[in-house]
């Protein structure tokens, strides 16, 4: 494994790795082995979708942060913050976090019990959240549906995590966009307010939900490549790599507990 400093690049709900946009490409010009895995359940349909849910995410989060070796920034979009926060609160060794438009606000019960009953009647799927992007040129590749069963299971996940979020001591950066439909800007402030550790908040004037792709990519690229290399590798630079890897080692817990 390389000793490069890692970036661990994590999609959202419904969407897939295109959704990060430049993202992962503008981390490995800038020098660092990026790990941005298709999580269980996309790039395929929303039936396959319905059958995965938060422990399935959160496994292949973790799977990809183990695949890099070196000091490691987590960047998430959406569902994909709260999957890359979860990475952060459990291993402290992490230098710092990125999330664009993050979801971490757990919703409500009433809003569970709602789709309890939608489940109890039939009901497995939802409208498509897909592609809510200002840039008349850019589109989204993700699925026109949202499976009922798949939001039950990460707002469930979302409340699990609240707790956790304290734990979190490394910088963060949040991206907000102004005009999101998707994911309301307090979730942000709800994860600013929450953590442990010094907070960095961008606003996207021009972009909606999907703003890796939308009118505001190249400025968000910029924030978060500039981020990432103030911390990737640290004060000692690369001589850090083996006391990340033990602390890595230390911190990991095996898959399933």
């Amino acid at each position: 494994m390389s000793g490069r400093p890692g970036a661990l690049v994590l999609h959202g709900l419904t969407g897939s790795t295109q959704s990060l946009g430049g993202i992962p490409a503008a981390l490995e010009a800038a020098g660092f082995e990026v790990q941005a895995p298709m999580l269980p359940g996309h790039g395929t349909s929303p039936e396959d979708l319905a059958g995965c849910g938060w422990e399935d995410w959160t496994s292949a989060a973790e799977a990809a942060y183990k695949r890099l070796a070196g000091p490691v920034v987590a960047v998430g979009l959406s569902v994909g913050g709260a999957l890359a926060a979860g990475v952060a609160a459990s291993h402290p060794e992490v230098r710092g976090l990125a999330v664009v438009n993050p979801l971490v606000d757990p919703p409500a019960q009433s809003f569970l019990d709602t789709l309890e009953a939608f489940l109890a009647a039939g009901e497995r799927f939802l409208p498509g959240i897909g592609s809510d992007i200002a840039d008349p040129s850019a589109a989204e590749v993700a699925y026109d549906r949202l499976p009922v069963a798949a939001v039950l299971s990460m707002s469930r996940g979302l409340h699990q995590l609240q707790p956790r979020l304290a734990g979190i001591r490394c910088p963060v950066l949040i991206l907000s966009s102004r005009h999101d439909h998707v994911v309301p800007s307090i979730s942000g402030d709800v994860l600013a307010e929450a953590v442990g550790g010094p907070v960095e908040r961008v606003w996207l004037e021009n972009s909606r939900h999907v703003a890796p792709l939308d009118l505001d990519r190249d400025e968000l690229e910029r924030r978060i490549v500039r981020f990432a290399s103030e911390l990737g590798r640290g004060p000692e630079g690369q001589e850090q790599t083996a006391g990340d890897d033990a602390r890595r080692g230390q911190n990991r817990q095996p898959a399933g507990q």
